[in-house]
């Protein structure tokens, strides 16, 4: 079954800048990030919901943030 590392209402923080540049040039299926996305390296948010992409690969949407955000760029807050 499916788990996520943060559950809806959890304060997460957004990778670094380094970080969400890597993320973007590496990760080739679904969901990239986009360049607006790049902008919030480093900030605070809540989850505001949880998906999970087919294969398992879990997917974030945060409050106020925009964008679709994969688990491995983002942290607990």
């Amino acid at each position: 079954m499916y788990k996520e590392n943060f559950p809806k209402g959890s304060r997460v923080q957004i990778v670094g800048r380094g970080a969400l540049e890597e993320f973007k040039r590496e990760w080739k299926y679904h969901h990239p990030l986009s360049e607006e996305q790049l902008q919030y390296a480093g900030a605070l948010g809540i989850v505001e919901s949880v998906g999970f992409y087919h294969g398992g690969d879990v997917l974030y949407w945060l409050e106020g943030i925009p964008g679709t955000w994969h688990e491995a760029c983002l942290t607990l807050a």
